[in-house]
Parts: structure tokens; sequence; C-alpha cells
């Protein structure tokens, strides 16, 4: 049976079109507090963004929570990993978060936590999809869940983090900017730096509601850029509307992605003997990643594009690091789903081990070039199947001999091919970007 409302990522939309309603969200609250009454005592966190819907939905799902009998606790703006770890400790049924993570301010969603801080079970999902479609109803007056906020949530989520790191850990001497987006993290970021001895300049973090990802944070790192070098500042970091992906910049302004993080970690883990089994990257990963953690005997397989994908190829082989160039980056040595900041502390006190600095690091991989081109199709036949194609396809991976890679694939949320191809030669890699993409253009007619 297919899903209605979820996606692979929560349910997400645009504010005031179905289903992201003040309305779906009053009944999508009650079921989710009828599917966990189910299991037994049901108490359920919330946590959000800085946009300025959550206000909205917040109240919305608190009351048909409240309607099916489930106790809620509030958390407040707070990182999406943070609820995570809080509907962990707390041993709560469920968690909540109304976030659209790095999108802008007039898109909002809502991604559920199991009590263990993971996905939530199909069958869970699946019970919440079938109790939306029947009518709401509200148990006795006795029996209405309650609702109190915990007060101290940032605090516990920071020492949390710092727990990452050794107890010793000092950071001083460290220079670095945190660009927090005008998210989830502008509070609690500054705070986990400073505390173990950083010197830190703040960049976005006077959220409005409105201005959350606005040219800011790990989607737009110009300004962040621009800082480090004004600061002369070691380094500096980015962070999502809810902080669950980084990007870093290093002292001479170039951006270090998700892909080059992954390394200084996975390296780091392995020389100090605690890596266990590989690394996950996705399809889209560098080939440059793949080839540096060759050289250094560390398996590496690709999951599709999507966190919950990585997360659940790490499971499949219980794996700890994985991640995408995105920069959500997943450490199950420390935490159960992408955490931003514990991340960033990994590759912070990999720096400090190695004595480098973050542009000497970086240098162990060596990114190869990569090309990506759209091709829109106006549905109809798949042009990924058409002989065509696959034949194309073929010759050029033949041609590449084994130091380059062709990807085709469909966008999952526009009527696009994305035609990818990297290599070791630039020039070489365009031409056979632009030549796949012809063909593939011609299978759309």
């Amino acid at each position: 049976m297919g899903r209605k409302y979820f996606g692979t990522d929560g349910i997400r939309g645009r504010v005031g079109d179905f289903p992201i309603t003040p309305e779906f969200m009053l009944k999508l609250g009650w079921a989710a507090g009828m599917a966990f009454r189910k299991q037994g005592k049901c108490r359920i966190l919330i946590g959000k963004d800085t946009r300025i819907s959550g206000y909205m939905f917040e109240s919305a799902l608190e009351a048909g929570l409240s309607a099916a009998g489930a106790d809620v606790m509030l958390l407040g703006p707070m990182p999406t990993p943070a609820i995570a770890y809080l509907t962990r400790t707390f041993h709560a049924e469920a968690g909540i978060v109304i976030s659209a993570s790095h999108n802008p301010h007039h898109d909002n969603g809502i991604k559920f936590f199991s009590g263990q801080g993971t996905k939530l079970p199909d069958e869970i999902e699946m019970m919440i999809e079938e109790l939306l479609d029947q009518p709401m109803t509200v148990v006795d007056s006795e029996q209405l869940g309650k609702v109190s906020r915990i007060n101290d949530a940032a605090g516990r989520y920071i020492e949390f983090c710092k727990s990452s790191v050794p107890s010793s850990t000092d950071f001083a001497g460290l220079k670095i900017v945190v660009d927090c987006a005008h998210g989830a993290a502008y509070k609690v970021a500054p705070s986990v730096f400073r505390e173990l001895g950083a010197q830190v300049t703040v960049l976005s973090a006077q959220p409005n509601g409105l201005n959350i990802n606005d040219n800011c944070g790990s989607t737009h790192v110009e300004a962040l850029q621009a800082e480090v070098l004004a600061q002369q500042a070691d380094l500096g970091i980015a962070f999502d509307g809810d902080a669950d992906r980084v990007l870093m910049v290093d002292h001479s302004g170039a951006v270090v992605d998700g892909d080059e993080l992954l390394f200084i970690i996975a390296r780091d883990l392995l020389e100090r003997g605690k890596l266990q089994g590989g690394v996950v990257g996705t399809l889209m990963s560098n080939l440059g990643l793949e080839l540096a953690l060759a050289d250094l005997g560390i398996p590496f397989v690709r999951a599709k594009v999507g966190d919950r994908y990585v997360i659940a190829e790490l499971l499949s082989r219980n794996w700890q690091l994985g991640g995408e160039n995105s920069g959500h980056l997943v450490c199950f040595q420390h935490t159960t789903t992408g955490d931003a900041i514990i991340a960033a502390l990994q590759v912070l006190m990999a720096l400090k081990r190695r004595g480098q600095t973050l542009g000497e690091a970086r240098l162990g991989m060596q990114k190869c070039p990569q090309v990506l081109v759209n091709v829109r199709f106006a549905g109809g036949a798949d042009p990924l199947e058409h002989p065509s194609v696959r034949e194309a396809s073929a010759r050029v991976t033949e041609q590449m001999a084994g130091r380059g890679r062709v990807l085709l694939r469909k966008s999952g949320t526009e009527p696009l091919v994305r035609v990818m191809v990297e290599g070791d030669d630039e020039d070489q890699v365009r031409g056979y970007a632009d030549e796949l993409a012809k063909v593939v253009a011609g299978a759309c007619v």
C-alpha cells in the first residue's frame, strides 16, 4: 500500500497549500496521538525551526494530540537532531519536528522520530495515514492530554554535543565564524563552540520568522566566505535552517563540502582504530571521495540520494559513518541521525589531532571534475529506458576506463533527467555530459 501523505522525509510543502494547513495539522496531531496511544502510554515532544508558520502548526498539532489523549512537551526552536536526542532521553513515544530544513520560509513540513530517535517504523506511518482518513474524535475530558514546556532543552542538547568530544577538549586559539542561517541552531551552536574554548563570530542568528535560509547558511555561503577572510579566521561553519546539514569554509574562503568533511572524519577514525566497517555515500558523492577512501583501504558504498537511504544502508551493514555532499553527515557512534553540530565537532577534533588547518586536511582528497546537465522531458516513455540512451551511457562509461562514471537519474520533484558525468579531465567530462544530454533530449521527443 502506497503512502498518501508521507514522502521520503516526512510531509513538506508550501504553507497554506494542502496538506500544509492548520486543519490538516490538527488532524495529523490527533492521528499521531491515536497511533501512539495504541502502543500504550503516550508522551510526544514537539520542536520546530524559526519560520513564522511554526507557531501556527505547533498549536494545531498540540490541540490534535491533546484531543487524542497524548501528553505534549514543547521544546521551542531546536535543531532537528536535538529533537531526536531529546525524544530518546525523555523516553517519549515520539518526537515531532516542524521544519522545512533548507527551504525558504514559505515552506514548512512535519517529520517524526520514534522513541529511539530514529525514523518511524513503516507500520506506524501507515497507521497514521489510515487514521487521517477517519473522523476525528475527542477523548473524555479527564483523559485529555496535558501540555508542558521543557525549559532546559537547549542546555541539555549543548551538553550532549560537547559529550561527543573528549572532556579535555579545548579549542582555545581557534578562531571560527558560524553561520546559523537564522535557523534552529541560532542559540545552541555558538554556545557549543564557545564553551569548548573557541573564539566565535556569529552570522545570521537574528531570526524574524521570514529570514530563515535567506541568502545565508549552507545554501548561500558567500557571506560566510567574506567574513572568514575579513576576520582572518581559521575556518567558517555553515548550518542550514534545521541544523542537520553542515558545510565549511577554510581560511582562504574555499568551500569544503560534505564529501570532503566525510573524508576528514573517516581518516581520523581510521587512524585512531575507531572506524567500524566503511563509509556510505550516495549516487551523487564525488568519485574523488571513493578513490581517496580506497587509497586508505576504507570500504565505500553508494546509497540512493537522501539521508534516509544513507541511514538504512548504515544500519544494514552495521557501519557508523555516512553522508551526502550537501553536508548531511551521520555519525552513528555519537547519535541516531544526521547532526550538523556533532559532525562539525568531529572535523575540528580531527584537525586538532593532526595539527592541520582545514585547507591542509582537505588535500588528502582530490575532487574529480563533475558536470551536471538537466534535460527537461514531458512525461510519456521513460527516456532512461530508451536503447540509444543505454548505449550512449555504456559507451561513455567504457571510454573512461574506470577513472570516471556516468549517472543518469530522474528528478523526484521536477520533470527532469539529471545527466551527471565525472572523471579526471574536466574538458573531457564536459564533452561527455553534453553528448549524453543531447542523446537523452532526443529520446524525450
